[in-house]
């Protein structure tokens, strides 16, 4: 039996070898050299050796495609998906030096990445400039769980790790019945506008928060000696994104103790002849807080006279709704004494904000003075039900005013006025 020849074209007869001297390398398909052709050069190392006749990466001279860069390819994800769009931008910009360094791929995705992220940033600016902020504040605070103090409610009682004095950004909820370093008594939201700054802030978290604290714990003698107004602020940091809340908080005065029990007190515990009878202190108490800076009357008598004025303004607005409300009848008789009290005070103050000089001032000043003595109160509050023994005004040190932050907190001393 033959055996039949290998596929292909025939081998000429004085065929050597792969590579007999005067032939190009033959393979099975080699076709022979013609006559009279000069021989190939020879190298040391063959076709595919170091030296050979190609180049190093294949016999028909092709190299392969050079790496696209993954940082190009980030940047470009980063830019079409446009979130994180400053960080888009820097990939694309890191991208672009290495693409040029190491001859790689992707300069048009580094191009395209860096555009549309620097898109994106413009943007976004745009947006935290206008009322996207507030929405996007709002919709993080949504989101945010665990012990931080933007999500704390009106009611609220929490432990701070950082104090209330200071910069804070942590608060653990706890409850209301055991020890606490504060409960949250008002928020408070501010307009849009420029961030006021620290200092800015703090004056007007100090006049709210204390305007507000009576809506909360109605009763002012009910309240603790050693209880303090404190402040939660925003931060620079944190106004850039929405935020505008003040936390109001009561804490203790000492930044080392804390509190114990529900300071609460408003409408929706209290009786309808509680109510309108602490009402009626409040607006007296919202005119002895005003009083002038200068504490002599000799400094600032103009100051004073006004300030008399406002009083005998609201002794009048005092007594009139105590008059006008239907009292229980253990409660009648010493409420229409008290009113009579009021009445004639209010005109000692009227005297005393038209005086003539400081030493007719001062002599309707102090009978004024005698005929607001909160101990001629215990009576009424006596009948209703409320506490009776008055708070030690204006005994207090002032405590430390912190210097804001979203966790900027600060407080001072309850300074005071007479509750009748």
């Amino acid at each position: 039996m033959s055996i039949p020849p290998p596929s292909g074209p025939p081998q000429p007869e004085d065929f050597q070898g792969p590579h007999a001297q005067g032939q190009y390398p033959q393979g099975p398909y080699s076709a022979p050299r013609p006559q009279g052709a000069h021989p190939p050069p020879q190298f040391p190392y063959g076709p595919q050796g170091p030296q050979g006749p190609y180049p190093p990466y294949g016999p028909y001279g092709l190299q392969p495609p050079a790496a696209v860069n993954g940082v190009a390819i980030a940047a470009l994800v980063c830019g079409l998906l446009c979130f994180l769009p400053a960080v888009g931008l820097v990939l694309g910009l890191i991208a672009l030096g290495q693409i040029r360094r190491r001859s790689e791929r992707g300069r048009g995705m580094a191009i395209a990445g860096s555009v549309l992220s620097s898109v994106g940033l413009a943007l976004w600016v745009l947006s935290l400039s206008t009322g996207a902020a507030a929405d996007f504040w709002e919709g993080f605070k949504k989101g945010a769980r665990g012990n931080t103090i933007l999500v704390l409610e009106e009611g609220d009682c929490f432990d701070s790790p950082g104090g209330l004095v200071g910069w804070t950004t942590e608060a653990d909820q706890v409850p209301c019945s055991g020890e606490h370093d504060g409960e949250v008594f008002a928020l408070v939201t501010l307009p849009e506008g420029a961030f006021p700054g620290d200092d800015g802030l703090g004056d007007t978290a100090d006049d709210r928060c204390y305007a507000l604290r009576d809506a909360y714990a109605m009763d002012a003698w009910a309240l603790p000696s050693d209880v303090d107004v404190y402040h939660l602020t925003p931060s620079r940091e944190s106004w850039r994104y929405g935020d505008r809340v003040i936390t109001c908080v009561f804490g203790n005065r000492d930044a080392d103790a804390t509190l114990t029990g529900s300071l609460r007190q408003d409408e929706s515990m209290l009786d309808a002849d509680q109510v309108a009878y602490l009402k009626a202190t409040h607006v007296l108490n919202a005119a002895l807080d005003q009083a002038p800076e200068a504490e002599l009357v000799e400094d600032d008598l103009p100051g004073h006279q006004e300030w008399a004025g406002e009083i005998s303004e609201a002794l009048a607005e005092q007594s009139g709704m105590l008059r006008e409300h239907e009292w229980p009848a253990d409660a009648e008789r010493p409420v229409t004494e008290l009113a009579g009290e009021l009445e004639k005070a209010e005109a000692e103050w009227a005297k005393a904000a038209e005086a003539d000089g400081v030493d007719a001032f001062y002599e309707h000043y102090d009978k004024g003075w005698e005929l607001i003595d909160p101990h001629k109160t215990v009576t009424v509050r006596k009948a209703l039900g409320l506490a009776t023994t008055p708070p030690a005004f204006g005994e207090g040190e002032s405590g430390s005013e912190g210097d804001g932050g979203t966790g900027g907190a600060g407080g001072g001393a309850d300074d005071g006025g007479i509750e009748v």
